[in-house]
C-alpha cells in the first residue's frame, strides 16, 4: 500500500428501530420496517490515520433515544487504535450523531467546513425545525476547540492527505462534506449524510431531515461523479454496509466493516 492509498473502516456504534416514512420526505408508499445504523470511518494507511465523524455518548443517546451497540472508544480499540494519539479528526457536519464524544481526541485537529460553523451558530438555528439535530454541547465544544488552536477549516473543495479530498455538499445541512479516499480498488466515496441509505440514491427520494432539497439531489449527483462506481459509494446510515462488506476481523460481522474492499457479491464473482 502506498501512501496514497488506505485502508476504510466502517466502525458502527449505535442503532434505531425505525419505519421506512420515517427516511423518505413525504413518506414512503411502501412503509415497512427500515432500520437506521450509526457509524464513524476511520482511513488509514502506514502514514497516518484520520478517523471521520465522532458519534454521540450514552448521555446523548438517552436523551435522543437511541441504542448504543459498541462504544465509539471500544471500535477504535478493536482496530488498535488509541484516540489519544489520533491527530486528525474530520467532522461531515455538526448534526449530534456526527460531533459528540467531547472525551475523545484530546490531541486531534478537527476539519470542518467554515459553511457548517457559520450554519450552526447563525440566524438559521433560531428555528427549533432546522437546529434540532445539532446538540448545544457540540457547538460549544467547537467554540472551544476554535480559540485552542484546534479547528481547520476547509474549502468547498480541499485536499486532507495525499489520496484524500473533501467535498461541501450541503443539503441535509448548510456545510455537510463528504469525503473521496484511493484506495486499491479505485476512489471511494464516504458520503456521510450525503445520502444516508442506498435508497436514497437509487430511488432519488429526499431524506426528510433537510435544510435545502434541491442541493441535498444536487449532492446526489456529486456523489457519482466522484466515486469510481456505484460499488464505491458508501452511505452513512445504511445497514446493509454491515452486510455487503467484509468484517475487519472474524470477530467483527456486523461491527466494523472493511470498505477498501470490493463489496462480497463483487469478491464472489
Amino acid at each position: 500500500m502506498s501512501d496514497e492509498t488506505y485502508e476504510i473502516y466502517a466502525v458502527k456504534y449505535a442503532h434505531h428501530e425505525r419505519r421506512a416514512q420515517e427516511n423518505f420526505l413525504g413518506g414512503d408508499i411502501h412503509d415497512g420496517p427500515m432500520a437506521m445504523d450509526y457509524f464513524v470511518w476511520v482511513i488509514r494507511n502506514e502514514s497516518r490515520v484520520i478517523v471521520v465523524d465522532t458519534g454521540f455518548d450514552q448521555s446523548m443517546a438517552n436523551k435522543r433515544k437511541r441504542e448504543i451497540v459498541h462504544p465509539v472508544e471500544d471500535g477504535l480499540a478493536k482496530l488498535g487504535i488509541d484516540p489519544e494519539g489520533v491527530e486528525d479528526v474530520v467532522l461531515t457536519h455538526l448534526h449530534y450523531d456526527h460531533a459528540g464524544n467531547h472525551h475523545l481526541f484530546p490531541n486531534a485537529r478537527f476539519h470542518v467546513q467554515e459553511r457548517e460553523m457559520a450554519f450552526c451558530t447563525g440566524r438559521c438555528m433560531c428555528h427549533p425545525e432546522i437546529s434540532h439535530p445539532y446538540a448545544v454541547e457540540d457547538v460549544k465544544v467547537m467554540i472551544d476547540r476554535l480559540f485552542a488552536g484546534r479547528l481547520s477549516f476547509k474549502k468547498e473543495e480541499d485536499a486532507l492527505a495525499p489520496g484524500i479530498t473533501l467535498h461541501h455538499v450541503g443539503g441535509h445541512s448548510d456545510g455537510l462534506q463528504m469525503l473521496r479516499v484511493r484506495t486499491e480498488r479505485g476512489w471511494v466515496v464516504l458520503a456521510s449524510d450525503a445520502a444516508h441509505y442506498f435508497d436514497n440514491l437509487e430511488l432519488r427520494l429526499a431524506y426528510p431531515v433537510v435544510f435545502h432539497v434541491g442541493d441535498m439531489f444536487e449532492g446526489y449527483k456529486r456523489i457519482r461523479e466522484l466515486a469510481d462506481s456505484d460499488a464505491h459509494i458508501i452511505p452513512g446510515h445504511d445497514p446493509k454496509v454491515l452486510s455487503m462488506y467484509p468484517p475487519a476481523s472474524a470477530d467483527t460481522e456486523g461491527w466494523i466493516a472493511r470498505l477498501d474492499l470490493p463489496p462480497n457479491n463483487l469478491q464472489k464473482q
